[in-house]
C-alpha cells in the first residue's frame, strides 16, 4: 500500500511539472538571423517624438529643411525611408523611419560624422525645444514582407505595433510568412520590422492605403480569403499588446 501510494505521489508531481516546466527546442542560431532578410544588412531606426502642440509646425518646417540634407547626402550611409505626422492615434507626434545600410557600423558611423556637423548639432538642440518626449528603437525587416522602397501618393499610411509575449517572435514569423500573401493585392503592404534594441519583442507593420474607407474595405475583404481568419486566430494570443496609428506623409517623405 506504501508502495502504491508513493509511485502514486511521484505521478502527480511529475504531472504537476509538466504544467510549468516547458521544453525549450535548442537553436543553432538567433531569432534575428532566422528571421531577417539575409541578402541584405540594413538596419532601421524608427524615431517618435512627441511635440508641443504650438510647435507642431515649426518642427516640420525644420525637419524638411534639414533631413533631406542627410538623406541625400552620399557622405551618410544612410537613408530617410519615411516621416510622418500621426493623424489618428497619439496627437503631435511625429515618426521617422530612417535605414542604415550596412548595419551596425553605418549606424556609429553616421552618428559620428553627425556629431561633427556644426546645422545638425544646432538642428538638435532647436529640435530639443520643441519636444516633450522622444523615443526610438532599431529594427530589422522580417525576410517575407516587402521591401520599403518609394512610392507616390497621395497615401495615407498605418502602422500598426504589437507587443509580443517574450519568445513567441519565431512563431509570429512563421504565421506572418504566410499571412502576407492574403495582403498583397492592392499593393497596401509597404514593410514589417522586429525590435532588436529599445522595447523588445515589439514588430512593426507598415500599409498604405489611399483613404480611410479603402483600409476598411481591404481589411474586410481579407476576411473572405480561405486561410486568414485562421491565421489571426493563432496568432492573436501571442499579443500582450497593440496600437494602430494612421499618419499623413509631410511633403518630404520617399513615401507619399
Amino acid at each position: 500500500r506504501g508502495l502504491g501510494s508513493s509511485a502514486r505521489s511521484a505521478r502527480e508531481e511529475s504531472w504537476l511539472k509538466s504544467l510549468f516546466v516547458r521544453k525549450v527546442d535548442p537553436r543553432k542560431d538567433a531569432h534575428s538571423n532566422l528571421l531577417a532578410k539575409r541578402e541584405t544588412s540594413s538596419l532601421y531606426k524608427l524615431q517618435f517624438h512627441n511635440v508641443k502642440p504650438e510647435c507642431l509646425e515649426a518642427y516640420n518646417k525644420l525637419c524638411q529643411e534639414v533631413l533631406p540634407k542627410i538623406h541625400e547626402e552620399k557622405h551618410y550611409p544612410c537613408a530617410l525611408v519615411g516621416t510622418w505626422n500621426t493623424w489618428y492615434g497619439e496627437q503631435d507626434q511625429a515618426v521617422h523611419l530612417w535605414r542604415y545600410e550596412g548595419g551596425y557600423p553605418a549606424l556609429n558611423e553616421v552618428m559620428s560624422k553627425l556629431r561633427q556637423n556644426k546645422e545638425f548639432t544646432e538642428f538638435r538642440k532647436e529640435r530639443g525645444n520643441m519636444l516633450l518626449s522622444r523615443k526610438n528603437q532599431l529594427l530589422l525587416e522580417f525576410s517575407f514582407w516587402n521591401e520599403p522602397v518609394p512610392r507616390d501618393g497621395p497615401n495615407i499610411y498605418e502602422l500598426r505595433s504589437y507587443q509580443l509575449r517574450p519568445g513567441t517572435m519565431i512563431e509570429w514569423g512563421n504565421y506572418w510568412a504566410r499571412a502576407i500573401r492574403f495582403r498583397q493585392d492592392s499593393n497596401e503592404a509597404v514593410g514589417g520590422f522586429f525590435s532588436q534594441i529599445g522595447q523588445l519583442y515589439m514588430v512593426h507593420h507598415l500599409w498604405a492605403y489611399k483613404d480611410l474607407q479603402t483600409r476598411e474595405d481591404i481589411r474586410n475583404a481579407a476576411w473572405h480569403k480561405p486561410g486568414w481568419d485562421e491565421l489571426v486566430y493563432y496568432t492573436v494570443p501571442l499579443i500582450q499588446e497593440m496600437e494602430s496609428r494612421i499618419m499623413i506623409p509631410l511633403k518630404i517623405s520617399p513615401l507619399q
